[in-house]
């Protein structure tokens, strides 16, 4: 992570989770770690988790990933007083309960794919702005789930968008690797697909159903993002899937 050392990171939806975990990692590493979230105090709380010479590393901005407006104002707001943006983590994500074909559904469902599919599309734009500026190597990471390449869960639990939303972000991870190459930029992309992860987006209803369900920590995906970013210029992990020993879905 020496590479990375003082350079800028920005985590959305860092207030819990798999982003709290990961923007607490980051600034530990020596980045300048911007966390985005709605619950603005929560990822303010996370610096007394830190050593207090980090502390200052850690820095709490107020988004809502799912306004297009807000992602813009805060991206280049982030840009001019850090001067660059080097590393995006694409994690806020939101489960809705609903039916696809359940009537009156257009509010659960916009809502899933204004967080989950245009959020990253719109973080990772406005990002780009910054590093194709600025010029140097830049690091997008988007978060992704297993059930982005496979449904795996049982259709009663109603989270039927939430699969839909992540097989978009399997194809955008693609498409933006792609098109970061075309840029002439040096500008990685990677999609993380974990299982089963011990987090607030878990529903209640399937802990309760399968109480001894292997779960991962979100330590351990923050972990294998560190490793993500450790790799030499020349290697690029384009998809990687975490599973809990024991998963078998």
């Amino acid at each position: 992570m020496e590479q990375w050392k003082n350079r800028v990171a920005i985590v959305t939806g860092a207030s819990s989770g798999i982003g709290a975990a990961i923007a607490k990692d980051l600034a530990k590493a020596g980045m300048i770690t911007i966390g985005l979230a709605r619950r603005v105090e929560k990822v303010e709380a996370l610096k007394k988790d830190l050593p207090p010479n980090l502390q200052g590393n850690l820095h709490a901005v107020k988004c809502d990933v799912s306004k297009e407006e807000e992602i813009v104002r805060v991206f280049s707001d982030i840009d001019a007083k850090f001067n660059g943006i080097d590393v995006l983590i694409n994690n806020a994500g939101i489960i809705r309960y609903t039916k696809l074909i359940k009537a009156d559904n257009s509010i659960p469902i916009r809502e899933v794919v204004d967080t989950n599919i245009l959020g990253p599309v719109f973080c990772t734009r406005e990002a780009y702005k910054s590093m194709e500026k600025h010029g140097r190597n830049s690091h997008v990471v988007h978060i992704n789930s297993i059930v982005g390449h496979h449904i795996s869960f049982d259709p009663q639990f109603e989270v039927n968008m939430y699969p839909p939303s992540k097989f978009a972000v399997t194809a955008i991870t693609e498409v933006h690797r792609q098109e970061f190459i075309r840029s002439k930029h040096h500008i990685k992309v990677t999609s993380v697909s974990p299982g089963a992860v011990r987090t607030e987006i878990l529903p209640e209803d399937v802990l309760k159903r399968f109480p001894d369900m292997p779960l991962l920590e979100p330590a351990d995906v923050s972990q294998s993002i560190i490793h993500i970013l450790s790799t030499p210029p020349h290697v690029q992990i384009h998809e990687l899937t975490i599973k809990p020993f024991g998963e078998q879905f």
